[in-house]
């Protein structure tokens, strides 16, 4: 498995799920539709995943996570961005680039109004769950990494001060502020 199959698998769960809006659900079929291939490409999938954690482990990202759910602990930017890969390879990519992008998502849109949280805590699991479905145990011991990159410098600042976060996150500013 590489990273183009790790996206088709995403899509793939998204497309047989009622409502791909529901990543949790998507997250279950993506599961299942590990659990129909060989250990190893489980395995590979499992270090596939966290090379996107740490790919997606960015200061403004983690700031827009932080508006989006009214505070982001570190488990927080970790569920979120689990929310995040659920998506897809097209709005991952492009809210990595330019996390003030997700001001234009739906999902965000609709959350903002009744200030829901979104992440998925689920989707970290999903190597270990058809992992577990395929071979009856754990996933073995050092069968991946991730080494997160240090956090940008410039964005080490208070959160929770609102001029600032409006002036580098303008659009999630103006749904949120």
């Amino acid at each position: 498995m590489d990273t183009k199959d790790f996206w088709k698998l995403i899509d793939d769960a998204r497309a047989l799920v009622t409502d791909p809006a529901d990543t949790e659900a998507v997250a279950d079929r993506i599961s299942d539709l590990l659990a129909q291939r060989p250990a190893h490409d489980i395995v590979a999938a499992q270090q596939l995943l966290w090379g996107l954690m740490a790919a997606s482990y960015r200061a403004p990202l983690w700031a827009a996570a932080y508006t989006i759910n009214g505070g982001c602990s570190d488990d927080g930017f970790d569920y979120f961005r689990g929310w995040l890969i659920g998506q897809g390879r097209e709005v991952f990519e492009r809210v990595v680039a330019d996390p003030d992008t997700l001001a234009e998502l739906p999902a965000v849109k609709e959350v903002a109004a009744d200030y829901e949280e979104l992440e998925c805590e689920r989707m970290l699991g999903v190597a270990w769950a058809a992992y577990r479905r395929v071979t009856g145990e754990e996933l073995p011991p050092g069968s991946f990494t991730v080494e997160f990159p240090a956090l940008d410098p410039e964005w080490d600042f208070d959160f929770d001060d609102e001029e600032e976060m409006a002036g580098r996150l303008p659009k999630l500013d103006a749904l949120y502020g």
